[in-house]
């Protein structure tokens, strides 16, 4: 039942099925189908239904506060701790490119300070790591900036902002970028993506048209399709992503320049005074290791739109 409390509890949190179903990754009809199972296995109902509105009754409110300790507990079952007490283990999610250029330096200084801890390290597009905290299936992640509000129980800080560039052929070096982007075939950065939906709007504002021939999530896909001349792409600078590829050059959109803000959400916590908070000394080392960042030789090549 503990994939139904979560859902439960996303549910009360944004008070439709729909709504809770956009945040965690499930249909209307999932959610429905989920929380009917858990009504008939509790033996009550907890909803007021009127309209598209889930409301919750006196039954549903009492079990939401019995869902958040079951959710909590299960979490310490999956932390054993050493024989001090002082172990456990962390979740922490992230997209491809913090993966290889931030986390690395993070979890080494947390392991140095607290190596009894375990980190369990979760991959995923921006969308389904947001509903993983959100749901407190991960503790934290490093994502893209979503472009709607958060819950106020998570908390959102900004680690770096990647600025995107118009990557093109290495034969198109010193070439206009907007007349490349309206005469080449376009190779889009995935609408479904939160970096993919900036795209898009950027095209919206400026008015540009573009002519579609590929979508791609995958960054790094995307510039060896550009490198083998297959069209141009909006994608942003990001150490994570390493140096373009060979036969791809990066020109600069000027001041019509955009930015990726990726950053770190998590849950804001209850710690008892008594109790070390593992969670916010990792979230700590992981901006940490953002600050200590530079802008590495991908961003000085975007600035002067050389090749790689």
């Amino acid at each position: 039942m503990l994939r139904e409390l979560r859902t439960f509890i996303a549910v009360a949190r944004y008070g439709t099925f729909s709504g809770a179903g956009a945040h965690i990754g499930l249909t209307q009809s999932a959610v429905s189908a989920q929380m009917q199972r858990l009504e008939a296995h509790l033996g009550v109902a907890l909803f007021d239904r009127t309209g598209r509105s889930a409301t919750l009754n006196k039954a549903g409110r009492r079990t939401l506060e019995l869902a958040d300790e079951l959710i909590a507990l299960y979490a310490r079952l999956a932390s054993p701790e050493d024989e001090h007490g002082r172990g456990g283990s962390l979740s922490v999610g992230a997209i491809a490119s913090a993966h290889a250029a931030l986390l690395p330096d993070a979890i080494g200084a947390f392991r140095r300070a607290l190596p009894a801890w375990r980190i369990r390290l979760v991959p995923g597009v921006s969308l389904n790591l947001l509903a993983g905290v959100d749901a407190g299936e991960i503790d934290m992640a490093v994502i893209i900036r979503p472009p709607f509000s958060m819950p106020a129980e998570l908390r959102w800080r900004t680690l770096s902002a990647e600025p995107f560039v118009l990557l093109a052929p290495a034969s198109k070096k010193g070439a206009d970028w907007r007349e490349l982007i309206e005469s080449e075939p376009f190779i889009r950065y995935d609408r479904r993506s939160f970096g993919g939906r900036q795209v898009d709007a950027f095209l919206a504002r400026r008015r540009i048209a573009v002519r579609d021939s590929i979508e791609v999530d995958e960054l790094p896909g995307i510039a060896q399709l550009v490198a083998r001349g297959l069209g141009v792409a909006l994608v942003p600078v990001s150490d994570g992503i390493g140096p373009w590829p060979r036969g791809a050059v990066a020109l600069d959109l000027g001041d019509d320049t955009f930015h990726r803000e990726i950053g770190l959400v998590e849950r804001v916590r209850r710690v008892k005074n008594d109790e070390p908070d593992a969670a916010a000394r990792l979230a700590g080392c992981i901006v940490a290791a953002a600050e200590r960042g530079a802008p590495g030789p991908a961003v000085k090549r975007a600035r002067g739109g050389g090749a790689a």
